[in-house]
């Protein structure tokens, strides 16, 4: 097991020995329960189903709600798989953040990004902005975005306005500082993506 799934607490500092501030993200982890096993020769590679934050029964629909039964887990909201060897694991275990995780690892975090609606070249691309004075009025607009007579298109692909944020970001060489088996929580070193509450997913990295 390589991986859980977990919610973003939100931020908070610590302090070391000698006095200096460390600003680590609270993240809830676990415990997640076992839902399914893929393995090589069914299905063509390994890896582990895992399910997070359970829920009444009437949130979910009837497919999910047969295949947690099959499981023998309670109804979960969420299910991501994880590549890793399933030796050793069986469905329906249940797995916590303690025997995954421990002080001094390096993690990365995935997680949906704050979304920030529409926004513009300077916002979104860190375009630069045009001339303030002399009667300008290209102060925050594009600029050219192609020619005219050829090819008479503007080309695929072009950085241009457009929503920002809401997106699948992972955030990777995050060191956990501490680990608290008794609320299931991970303290990793700066920041991580996704507003408070968000579901995140936390895989070693070595």
């Amino acid at each position: 097991m390589n991986g859980l799934l977990g919610r973003k607490l939100g931020m908070t500092q610590l302090f070391d020995d000698d006095g200096r501030v460390e600003p680590v993200t609270v993240l809830e982890v676990g415990p997640c329960w076992v839902t399914a096993l893929r393995r090589s020769d069914r299905d063509g590679y390994e890896a582990v189903q895992l399910g997070y934050d359970p829920v009444r029964e009437k949130v979910l629909n009837k497919p999910r709600l047969g295949h947690l039964r099959k499981a023998g887990v309670p109804p979960l909201r969420l299910l991501r798989e994880f590549r890793c060897p399933v030796e050793g694991l069986e469905v329906g275990a249940e797995v916590r953040v303690e025997q995954v995780f421990e002080p001094g690892q390096v993690v990365k975090v995935s997680g949906t990004s704050i979304g920030k609606g529409f926004q513009g070249t300077i916002k979104r691309h860190g375009f630069q902005r045009g001339p303030e004075t002399h009667g300008s009025r290209n102060i925050r607009k594009p600029g050219s975005i192609g020619a005219a007579a050829d090819p008479s298109r503007v080309f695929k692909g072009l950085r241009m306005a457009g929503r920002t944020g809401g997106r699948r970001v992972t955030q990777r060489g995050l060191r956990v500082v501490n680990v608290i088996p008794e609320d299931n929580l991970l303290l990793v070193r700066g920041s991580v993506p996704g507003p408070r509450g968000s579901y995140v997913e936390v895989r070693r990295e070595r």
